[in-house]
């Protein structure tokens, strides 16, 4: 499938009357080709007669203005590169805006005009919309984006759920505690090589293990429902210091450094005084590790994590995760979050967020909690979200993923994680919405302000 996109952005001056022009072409990402052409732990097969599968139709189809059907407006300019289909934290949307009207208070959106857009006979037309107080700030490229990616971009102070749209829920309630446990405790996906890393703390050891599971391949005798996953390596790494502290309450949380290590972090939330934490640092390559305990002057933190696999139902708390070399955990007080080198713990930074955090996590509440992940280099908490040069940006908070033990781990538009809550444990699967679907960079960055209204027009046509 061939596509052009011709884009008309007019910035008219209210006052004046004065308009101010600029017309684009485009180019077409892999975006709307990866979804369609990719099938991930056979994410749009269903194992079951009635299995809980996303329903394409007004959802991703007809593809206008679904899967294609929201706008995102940049301060930067894209890198032009069709497989260039997700923005790094540095260069968020100031503006989007969905396949509808937005009758919210978010001034970041703006709405599609319903009346002058419309399907063509070899395209489609869109024609999006913006008040004098809407979608305010420099831009300097464009993208055609999904409808949800249009409603609230990454999150915002109005919502944040359209980020993540479940497109499977798996119910793995009858693996049993032992294989659930295994998969709860992911520390790692490489869908490459069709492999998962479960890593805990057992017996004076950390055990990991190295589980092959479908996801772009499958066996003879494999199923797509995580009941056939193979244990292919089972390894004890023997530490002298680190532990999980705690005696009822298990304190710890393993991350993966992306680095060519993985590691691991023990504390106990302190209100007051120095932060004590354990950590060990293991190889990816030979499971060599070092390993030793840090004080951290006067940084009061929350647990990274708590664990509790033997309970009657698995139990993992994750409240931490790692970017770039550095630890991310919350402070104590739900004020802001500590940033940590684990190379020279001499660098400890807070970043203060400028209001208190309500901490809920980012799923259900329940025996297994998520509280921060990543995704791509933009660390997501509950109602806040740092970006990669440790921005905090205020979101509304809802719980926006299902039971959520792990981490959600990415592929391309696809994200992953396993958790459950009381008897109820499911593998979940998410299409992150704003993706690229198109790249259209300003010859020159214009400046839309409170004194102008906006008006883009983007003609999106197939070729033979």
């Amino acid at each position: 499938m061939k596509l052009k996109g011709t884009m008309v952005l007019e910035l008219t001056d209210e006052a004046t009357g004065e308009v101010e022009s600029v017309t684009e072409e485009n180019m077409v990402t892999e975006a709307v080709n990866d979804i369609l052409g990719m099938n991930p732990m056979g994410v749009f097969y269903s194992e079951e007669e009635l299995g809980d599968v996303l329903a394409w139709n007004n959802v991703l189809l007809p593809i206008c203005p679904n899967m294609v059907g929201g706008i995102l407006l940049f301060p930067k300019t894209l890198e032009e590169d069709a497989a260039h289909i997700y923005e790094a934290s540095g260069n968020l949307p100031v503006a989007y805006a969905s396949n509808n009207v937005n009758t919210t208070a978010n001034t970041a959106r703006g709405s599609m005009n319903q009346t002058e857009s419309k399907a063509l006979e070899n395209g489609y037309k869109f024609v999006w919309e913006f008040t004098p107080s809407q979608g305010n700030g420099t831009i300097a490229a464009v993208a055609l984006t999904s409808a949800q990616g249009g409603q609230n971009a990454y999150g915002s102070l109005v919502g944040d759920a359209s980020t993540f749209l479940k497109i499977k829920k798996l119910d793995i309630g009858d693996l049993g505690k032992a294989k659930q446990a295994v998969l709860f405790e992911a520390a790692e996906v490489d869908f490459g090589n069709d492999l998962l890393y479960s890593i805990t703390f057992a017996d004076s050891s950390v055990r990991i293990r190295k589980v092959r599971i479908p996801i772009f391949t499958i066996g003879l005798n494999e199923k797509l429902d995580d009941s056939t996953y193979t244990v292919l390596e089972d390894h004890a790494v023997p530490t002298e210091t680190f532990l999980f502290l705690g005696s009822y309450t298990k304190y710890g949380e393993f991350m993966d450094g992306k680095d060519g290590y993985w590691y691991g972090f023990s504390n106990q939330g302190n209100s007051s005084g120095n932060a004590k934490m354990l950590w060990v640092k293991i190889s990816k390559a030979d499971y060599s590790m070092t390993e030793g305990e840090w004080t951290l002057s006067n940084a009061k933190l929350m647990a990274v994590g708590e664990r509790d696999m033997e309970n009657t139902y698995p139990e993992r708390n994750c409240r931490c995760c790692m970017r770039g070399g550095y630890l991310y955990v919350p402070a104590y007080d739900k004020k802001g979050i500590y940033k940590i080198n684990v190379a020279n713990t001499a660098d400890v930074t807070l970043i203060e967020f400028g209001f208190t955090s309500k901490m809920k996590p980012l799923c259900e509440s329940g025996t297994c909690e998520l509280y921060l992940t990543l995704v791509g280099n933009l660390i997501i908490g509950g109602d806040f979200q740092v970006t990669a040069d440790d921005t905090v940006i205020h979101t509304q908070g809802s719980a926006r993923l299902g039971s959520a033990a792990t981490p959600l781990f990415q592929h391309k538009q696809f994200l992953v994680g396993w958790g459950g809550s009381y008897g109820n444990e499911y593998r979940h699967m998410y299409l992150l919405t704003p993706y690229l679907a198109t790249i259209n960079n300003l010859s020159s960055a214009v400046v839309k302000d409170a004194n102008k209204t906006m008006k883009i027009t983007y003609t999106l046509t197939q070729e033979a």
